[in-house]
């Protein structure tokens, strides 16, 4: 009898560890407003960290400026708030000489990212479980220059805020 309860036991304890690790899965619509916001918000702690006097260094001379890449990665926001409104578009580049400073620059990466997540939480779950794009291509772009800002970082003596001990 008493081997019976501590099994009882034993088995209670496993069952509610069990039950405390499992998260319940994430739906599409989650995912891809999660994984949009996340590399949004990374860029734009990069965007106000980074110093404003670095904001017109190249890592080679063909290559964009570090303020420049972030207004080519707010084209990428702006196309997808459009398409997420509906709108037929092509990618608009916007013009980085049309934004000079990390002031304007930080305010440009603010309004894209407030209008963007602004279209995609309109979009119903439903339709976000049928098609992911373009939401997905915009934040694997944008993933893509996060990590050649990390080099803009580095390249400078800095270490990206992600990469800092918490």
């Amino acid at each position: 009898m008493r081997n019976m309860r501590a099994l009882w036991v034993v088995y209670l304890l496993l069952l509610s560890i069990c039950g405390f690790g499992q998260n319940s899965p994430k739906t599409t619509a989650q995912s891809v407003r999660g994984h949009f916001a996340s590399i949004n918000q990374r860029l734009l702690t990069m965007a106000k960290d980074f110093p404003e006097g670095k904001y017109d260094f190249k890592l080679m001379p063909e290559m964009r400026t570090f303020g420049a890449v972030l207004v080519h990665v707010v084209s990428g926001n702006i196309y997808a708030a459009k398409t997420g409104r509906g709108q037929s578009v092509n990618w608009d580049e916007l013009d980085p000489k049309d934004y000079k400073g990390k002031d304007k620059i930080v305010a440009l990466v603010e309004k894209s990212i407030a209008d963007s997540e602004a279209a995609l939480k309109d979009i119903p779950d439903e339709s976000l479980a049928k098609d992911v794009e373009p939401w997905m291509s915009v934040v694997e772009h944008s993933a893509e220059h996060y990590g050649l800002l990390v080099a803009y970082y580095r390249a400078n003596g800095l270490v990206p805020p992600e990469s800092r001990p918490k």
